[in-house]
């Protein structure tokens, strides 16, 4: 099974991930560069969407609906928040870039109830630390499961040179509440310098999945079972924007017991 997705280095589109092209229900993920003065229209979705401004400054247009000169970072390793917009299913939506941006898209399953398309600013996103020395690294909770949203949640990561993060290893594929719940789940790594690169391993139990990634910037991993850290060598700061979705909106997980016992230390 192929669970990296290589970006683009050029170009609009830096990759696309449609739950056809990854063999699965839910997920869907995709990540834009615009030019300063660019402009770009998305066609109607049967989707809830989430855009992520990861940098630049956009302008959003969602029918008669407007957000003007959204996004204030330079770069996704800033020390703030993105701004983001959540969409539900039947909008058409043009972006324009103020300046250079990078634009992702989040989409997945919507219900039958309409929510209504919101702006979600930086102040609205909690920020946290997890884990302990070199496990270090540092939350933006986006969409999580307590603001409204059909299927989505979005988060970003920041892990710091020479750390782990995911880490210990965790799944959610078995819809198991409250011990464990089923989410189909894509990583977009960013690096920082950009020629640097990462190591994610995706695995199961039984090892039915066993792939060790070589990450570069702007790649996906897909992550459809199983446990999933991540490891960034010295002297390369790591980013990534987590999707997740799957038939019930929580976020449940499940350690790999072989490795839980540095929770107790």
């Amino acid at each position: 099974m192929m669970l990296l997705v290589k970006g683009r280095q050029s170009g609009r589109t830096i990759v696309e991930v449609t739950p056809e092209s990854a063999r699965w229900r839910h997920v869907g993920f995709s990540a834009f560069r615009l030019k300063a003065g660019e402009s770009f229209s998305f066609e109607e979705s049967g989707r809830e969407q989430c855009f992520v401004v990861l940098q630049g400054t956009l302008t959003i247009d969602a029918g008669p609906i407007s957000w003007r000169g959204i996004g204030t970072r330079s770069s996704v390793f800033d020390e703030a928040s993105p701004y983001a917009v959540y969409l539900p299913p039947g909008q058409a939506v043009t972006v324009t870039a103020h300046r250079d941006a990078e634009l992702a898209v989040a989409s997945a399953p919507a219900g039958s109830a309409s929510r209504p398309p919101r702006l979600i600013r930086p102040e609205d996103m909690k920020r946290s630390v997890r884990g302990k020395g070199s496990n270090t690294r540092y939350i933006c909770d986006i969409l999580p499961q307590t603001e409204p949203a059909d299927s989505l949640l979005v988060v970003e990561v920041r892990t710091p040179a020479g750390h782990s993060s995911s880490y210990p290893p965790h799944k959610h594929d078995q819809d198991r509440i409250p011990d464990e719940s089923a989410l189909e789940e894509t990583y977009y790594h960013r690096l920082n310098p950009a020629q640097g690169f990462a190591f994610q391993r995706v695995y199961t139990d039984d090892r039915s999945i066993d792939e060790a990634l070589a990450v570069e910037d702007h790649d996906v991993v897909m992550v459809p079972r199983g446990y999933h850290p991540v490891v960034m060598p010295h002297g390369y700061e790591g980013y990534y924007l987590n999707v997740m979705a799957g038939p019930k909106r929580e976020w449940h997980f499940k350690n790999d017991p072989a490795h839980e016992w540095m929770l107790r230390n």
